[in-house]
């Protein structure tokens, strides 16, 4: 396997910032999410798209949120990004791995989610939340001296600049 060739990734311009802002916790059929928002225009996604993403979270996550290795905790981010609406909607299962659904929709339809056709799992924005969630999660959860500490965890968010 051969080093990738100079100026074999082609990009659309230059890299400008993304705000990623924590929109809150909500509770959707038993689960507790924590909410981001990502957008590629303005410092917070239309609402219109959070609300879509919440609401997919409602029929996205398995039922019941607390069983056998599952404790009805997770995390969900819109992004209104630069050619699609996207949601992804991520839990805890196990004591370490985070399962992941993936939503989007067109622009001009931030309520039109739908799973999202192909193998990504998320953008360099998307995965700066999903880094922090793993860190707060090693933090509070697996190597917590006095035991995992959900409500820790919860009250962990990231804001700020990628």
């Amino acid at each position: 396997m051969g080093a990738a060739q100079e100026g074999s990734v082609v990009l659309r311009g230059p890299h400008r910032p993304r705000a990623i802002s924590f929109r809150g916790l909500e509770v959707v059929g038993g689960w507790t999410l924590k909410v981001y928002g990502v957008s590629a225009e303005a410092d917070v996604p239309r609402p219109e798209l959070v609300a879509a993403s919440v609401e997919a979270a409602s029929w996205a996550l398995p039922d019941p949120a607390q069983a056998e290795g599952r404790y009805g905790i997770g995390f969900v981010i819109a992004h209104d990004a630069a050619d699609y609406c996207f949601a992804l909607v991520d839990w805890w299962q196990g004591e370490n791995e985070i399962h992941q659904r993936l939503f989007s929709a067109p622009l001009g339809r931030p309520d039109a989610l739908r799973l999202h056709p192909g193998e990504a799992i998320g953008c360099v924005w998307e995965l700066a939340v999903t880094d922090f969630e793993r860190r707060a999660w090693l933090r509070h959860v697996l190597d917590n001296p006095e035991g995992p500490d959900m409500d820790a965890y919860l009250n962990a968010h990231f804001s700020g600049k990628v």
